[in-house]
């Protein structure tokens, strides 16, 4: 990239780097269901609790209610996190003990929803990929379960990845998505400037839509990416005068 300026124009480079990003992919409108379900799908590690509750954090503020299912029953430290954020962000949780079937859990998440007339509900997943024939037919029960409590559930299947393990990212997200459909993406652990450059290999390899990535730790640190804005500043880096 940094033999760039002398052999193409800037404008060459970013039609050529926004290309990446111009796939034919189905984008969804949280708004087009109510509730709307998501299963927050990811490794262990690679930030999805806290991303769940940068996710609710940024539906309340968008003005919407949100209730949380702790779908991560194989963690005990995954059910007494979300609750913690669960806690601190005052929204309701649905939550068993360690060991229990998740499925249930998204059963009775979705049906207090329903019953509550809550807007969003989020699912946490168990990502233990080691064990991926066991996860891969307890996520599809999951899935199946919630389109039985509310026929077209879950509306989007979202996988968190860490944005900072390279290559391995895209194994993990072939792995989820053969297994039951990823529907978008958020990266984690990137900072506020997002130069990360996995973005570009995810988004190259994967062809699915990025919709977040995570700078930081707060309930706050969570933003909707914009392929423009983020070509852009990698250009500035480039074609910017030493």
């Amino acid at each position: 990239l940094e033999e760039l300026p002398g052999t193409v124009s800037r404008v060459q480079a970013f039609n050529s780097l926004i290309s990446v990003f111009q796939y034919r992919a189905r984008w969804i409108d949280p708004d087009d269901h109510t509730p709307f379900v998501e299963m927050i799908i990811g490794v262990n590690g690679a930030g999805k609790t806290t991303t769940i509750a940068k996710l609710a954090r940024r539906y309340q503020q968008e003005g919407k209610s949100v209730i949380l299912g702790a779908g991560d029953t194989f963690r005990a430290a995954a059910i007494e996190q979300l609750s913690r954020w669960a806690e601190r962000l005052e929204i309701p949780i649905v939550a068993t003990r360690q060991g229990h079937d998740p499925s249930a859990v998204v059963y009775d998440t979705i049906q207090s929803a329903l019953a509550k007339g809550i807007d969003r509900v989020i699912i946490d997943t168990a990502g233990r990929l080691h064990t991926q024939t066991n996860l891969a037919e307890e996520l599809k029960k999951m899935v199946r379960v919630a389109d039985k409590a509310l026929p077209g559930a879950p509306h989007r299947k979202m996988l968190i990845l860490d944005g900072t393990q390279g290559s391995s990212t895209v194994n993990q997200a072939k792995a989820f998505d053969a297994m039951i459909g990823i529907d978008g993406i958020i990266i984690t652990k990137l900072d506020g400037t997002a130069k990360g450059g996995s973005i570009l290999t995810i988004a190259d390899e994967l062809k699915m839509p990025i919709y977040y990535i995570g700078t930081g730790e707060t309930p706050e640190d969570l933003i909707p990416f914009k392929a423009n804005e983020y070509v852009n500043m990698i250009l500035d880096e480039i074609f910017s005068p030493a």
